[in-house]
């Protein structure tokens, strides 16, 4: 796939367990991995508007699939945040990102666990 504005190409493969090679992320991949990085970007949106800083704040992905019908069932994301910013601000944050567009995009019975780590003071 090429994105034409960027000129970035994404290439894709299934997985080893899906008559695949594995060498590049499967389609279903880059749909967790889409999850957390809109999360981040929202929260980004939203911390700009704060006069907040995101810089280094990172995520890992886990994503589970199920057998019949082959599809996610879940996506675990645990953000973690380069700062605790305090109660009121991390609130916003994280409601930002739970409200993302591709959070409310996915299938409802997708489960999505959300967990964010704060750095210890």
């Amino acid at each position: 796939m090429l994105h034409l504005q960027s000129n970035s190409k994404v290439i894709t493969d299934a997985p080893v367990d899906n008559h695949g090679k594995g060498e590049a992320f499967s389609p279903t991949d880059l749909v967790a991995s889409a999850l957390a990085s809109c999360m981040i970007t929202i929260m980004g949106i939203k911390a700009n508007d704060l006069g907040l800083d995101l810089s280094g704040t990172r995520a890992t992905i886990k994503k589970h699939m199920s057998a019949s019908p082959r599809r996610i069932s879940e996506i675990e994301v645990t953000i973690f945040m380069n700062k605790d910013f305090g109660k009121n601000s991390n609130k916003k944050l994280e409601r930002a990102g739970l409200t993302c567009p591709v959070s409310q995009s996915l299938h409802p019975e997708t489960k999505q666990s959300i967990s964010f780590e704060y750095p210890k003071s």
